[in-house]
């Protein structure tokens, strides 16, 4: 019988995937009260649920938690809500709970991904997989920023400063993986992040 070695996947970081979770309760606390449509309510459901769930997974199950490595997960992840909240709570656009946790979200979701950079920046050798999910991820917010110059020169009044910029923060924070990231396709290496 082969036993495995679940210490060789050290690619997936707790840290980003709770600061996720928080992110989406924050921003989705109007889910049952403001009705948008079925597939928007079934849309946010999912991904709390999703989630809540990889939080979960990666926490309890027996199998899954041992393939990751909390020793090489170290960023204090905790110090990023704060800032965030007194942000949110001086910079928002309309002093209300559910528009300070809209901000709050917004602000957190931009900085969410650093403790999964700081963990493949230590691990340096990244698994094919958590390489293109780290990709898949930054290149959903690049394309959201796409849609955002797309719909200022289409719609009257779109105008969205706070998102658009928590949006080019997040991108930018990618630049450095994104530069490596298509450095090895083009080298056809491993992704490898210097130390």
């Amino acid at each position: 019988m082969r036993v495995l070695n679940y210490k060789h996947s050290r690619g997936i970081s707790l840290k980003t995937q709770e600061l996720y979770a928080i992110v989406f309760a924050t921003r989705y606390l109007d889910i049952f009260t403001n009705h948008i449509s079925p597939y928007n309510t079934i849309m946010k459901l999912i991904f709390l649920g999703s989630s809540f769930s990889i939080v979960w997974y990666m926490r309890y199950h027996k199998i899954v938690r041992r393939s990751y490595d909390k020793d090489q997960d170290t960023f204090r992840h905790y110090i990023l809500i704060l800032p965030c909240l007194i942000l949110a709570l001086l910079i928002n656009e309309k002093f209300t709970f559910k528009e300070v946790m809209w901000t709050f979200s917004l602000y957190l979701e931009a900085v969410a991904i650093l403790p999964q950079l700081v963990l493949l920046q230590r691990t340096r050798n990244i698994d094919n997989l958590t390489g293109q999910y780290v990709f898949l991820l930054g290149a959903y917010r690049a394309l959201y920023i796409v849609n955002w110059i797309y719909r200022y020169f289409t719609e009257d009044h779109f105008v969205h400063w706070i998102t658009w910029i928590c949006g080019l923060v997040q991108t930018l924070l990618y630049a450095d993986f994104f530069y490596y990231y298509f450095q090895s396709l083009k080298n056809n290496m491993k992704l490898q992040l210097p130390a």
